[in-house]
């Protein structure tokens, strides 16, 4: 009978991989039961204990009366018209900056790159300015276009060196087959670019999903408010229901999970390719 041996270096390998995970999962779960408890029983038990009883009337609470499908609803739409928008418009720029040759296309893409190095609290009270002047104060609209401009700067970077990468005889050939340049983007460049198109569309939205200062600042309306600003509001000044409010970061934290495990792959492969070329 074959004796199959285990190194004592990948034994290690593995138990190392295991406790990373183990560290990963351990805040999800952690919340999941979190939210499932009692006020009370928060207040009055340890951090690692189980619910007494699973107390599914958090999230009931959290959706209806705590408005967290409303505040829920708004995220969403917040984010996808970021994502829209930014991912286009950063799309269009580098593909111009990478793949076409005119003059100032360098200078170009470092002004669009000295937006990465300005700290987004520098320009709170510029910003607050315009948008009262632009009347795009207490509006979604004003805090998506707030997103996007922020936006642009680091999916213009992460696409630009992915576009670097392809061969131009790809255009080329193209070009000899009668190909014009609109075909040629839609047909060859955008499909062979969707893996940093994919890594692009999750830091948008992670960043997006989880902002508070900004629209924390923006946005007064209750009606209008995002996920995470409407989280703050079910703490108030004498109580604190911390049922619904774990239920609620438990309703927020799955949209960016389930957006991970879908475009994962996408990430990784973009990833790999751009250290393979790079």
């Amino acid at each position: 009978m074959k004796r199959t041996n285990f190194p004592l270096g990948r034994i290690a390998k593995y138990a190392l991989l295991v406790l990373i995970a183990l560290v990963q999962v351990f805040p999800l779960v952690w919340m999941i039961l979190f939210s499932l408890k009692s006020s009370m029983q928060v207040l009055s038990t340890g951090v690692f204990s189980l619910p007494d009883r699973l107390h599914w009337e958090n999230y009931a609470f959290a959706l209806r009366t705590a408005h967290v499908a409303r505040y829920l609803a708004n995220s969403v739409l917040v984010s996808v018209c970021t994502i829209a928008i930014s991912t286009i418009l950063a799309m269009n720029v580098a593909y111009a900056v990478a793949r076409m040759r005119w003059r100032f296309r360098q200078a170009v893409l470092n002004a669009f790159l000295l937006g990465i190095m300005i700290p987004t609290q520098a320009i709170i009270l510029p910003i607050y300015i315009l948008m009262l002047r632009s009347h795009l104060h207490n509006k979604l609209t004003g805090i998506i276009v707030i997103y996007v401009v922020f936006s642009l700067p680091t999916g213009i970077y992460v696409l630009v060196g992915y576009l670097r990468t392809l061969p131009r005889e790809l255009e080329e050939a193209a070009t000899v087959d009668g190909a014009s340049i609109y075909r040629t983007y839609f047909s060859i460049i955008v499909p062979l670019v969707s893996p940093a198109i994919a890594t692009v569309v999750i830091f948008t939205f992670l960043a997006v999903w989880n902002e508070f200062m900004y629209a924390y600042i923006m946005l007064d309306n209750l009606e209008i408010r995002t996920l995470t600003l409407g989280i703050l509001t079910m703490r108030t000044k004498y109580w604190t229901d911390w049922g619904p409010i774990g239920a609620g970061l438990v309703i927020s934290s799955m949209p960016t999970i389930l957006l991970y495990l879908f475009v994962s792959s996408k990430v990784q492969k973009s990833l790999i390719v751009g250290a393979i070329k790079g």
